[in-house]
């Protein structure tokens, strides 16, 4: 008995020591509060798309026999470039009959004109010499009737040119028909069709692919869903960032160019309202590529040498964990915040510059009133 009564004392006295033992501290990283620039960001809730200013889906205004293919997939081409021919060199003859039949009026004119020219002259001469008592009444107006007759004649045939000139446009406008010229310089994404193959145009309201695709690759931009509630602060003019997963180590500027004026109400996803971002000074070595996927983040406000924290310090209620005045105990500080994103937040009041955070708030020990160690590797980029 006495035995085991000694050895409950001794368990005692060892449980004892034990809990009486100083808490080993709690390894944590902090980070120094600074100045810096923050901002006030809008981003997009889905991958958005690299456009092209413009992008032509072009397609022949008939039907016909493909006669020749003047570009190839990746080819740069020239505003008004010749693109793809059909076959029809029934409407080249009829343009060069036409242009035959021009020439003829033309000529017609000319004499016509050239006849009218010399009776108005003796209509003149024969007025002169009636007035003089020097020709009969008769011989005046049989030659000013011929002046009046030759006059309308040639006007007649500036009439006959005027229409053979129209039957030219018309013969034009017939084999323009059969020809697909570039309307704007650019590089041609897509043709669909081959020399001999018979092309037909699209029928009303039934989609088909277009003869040839061409894009104007010297003006690009990035069309993104943002949610409908973050849409409200944006306005046309603001600068964007734009990043992309094809150039991951880079970003580049750019600037809001168009908000859609509707939302987008699809089914299963969330409301959303596009917002186009214009890339601006891209660098030479950058070729980006249309249909790229983007994201951009719009500035909605910024400002520099402002206090700031890291948003990832930030706990519930606006507060963070930084230390006591002993350097060892973590001690929760009340905030009052101005502009933020996810990556910092403006600090108005609640700490000063120098003062340290804690980061590494996923340790459950870390908490209000706890014994500490700070660990290097704690500054925040």
């Amino acid at each position: 008995m006495k035995k085991l009564l000694i050895s409950l004392v001794v368990v005692v006295a060892v449980v004892t020591a034990f809990m009486l033992r100083p808490a080993k501290p709690v390894e944590v990283r902090m980070t120094t509060v600074t100045t810096g620039l923050i901002e006030s960001l809008v981003s997009n809730t889905r991958s958005g798309t690299v456009k092209a200013c413009q992008r032509s889906r072009l397609s022949l205004a008939q039907g016909g026999q493909v006669s020749k293919l003047y570009v190839d997939q990746g080819d740069q081409v020239e505003s008004g470039a010749l693109l793809l021919e059909l076959w029809n060199d029934d409407l080249k003859a009829a343009l060069a009959q036409a242009d035959a039949q021009v020439r003829m009026a033309e000529l017609n004119k000319a004499s016509a004109c050239r006849q009218a020219e010399a009776d108005q002259r003796e209509a003149r001469r024969q007025r002169e010499l009636h007035n003089r008592n020097l020709a009969s009444a008769e011989q005046l107006d049989r030659a000013e009737t011929s002046a009046e007759i030759t006059r309308l004649s040639c006007q007649q045939n500036e009439a006959q040119v005027m229409q053979a000139k129209a039957n030219v446009a018309v013969q034009k406008a017939r084999l323009a028909q059969t020809q697909l010229t570039a309307p704007f310089a650019g590089i041609v994404a897509e043709v669909n069709g081959e020399v001999g193959e018979y092309a037909t145009p699209s029928p009303p309201g039934v989609a088909t692919p277009p003869a040839i695709d061409l894009i104007a690759d010297g003006c690009l931009y990035v069309r993104a869903p943002i949610d409908e509630v973050d849409a409200a602060a944006i306005r046309t003019g603001m600068p964007a960032r734009v990043s992309l997963d094809a150039f991951r180590d880079q970003s580049f500027n750019g600037i809001v160019t168009r908000i859609a004026p509707y939302v987008q109400d699809s089914e299963k996803q969330a409301r959303t309202v596009d917002v186009d971002v214009r890339l601006q000074d891209m660098p030479d070595d950058v070729h980006l590529l249309v249909g790229y996927s983007a994201d951009i983040e719009v500035i909605i406000e910024s400002a520099d040498n402002k206090l700031r924290v890291p948003s990832e310090a930030l706990l519930e209620g606006n507060k963070v964990l930084t230390l006591s005045d002993d350097g060892q105990t973590l001690k929760k500080q009340t905030l009052e915040l101005g502009l933020s994103n996810w990556t910092w937040s403006e600090v108005r009041s609640g700490l000063s510059d120098g003062q340290q955070v804690l980061t590494s708030l996923e340790n459950p020990a870390a908490v209000d009133g706890a014994r500490v160690k700070v660990i290097k590797g704690a500054e925040h980029e």
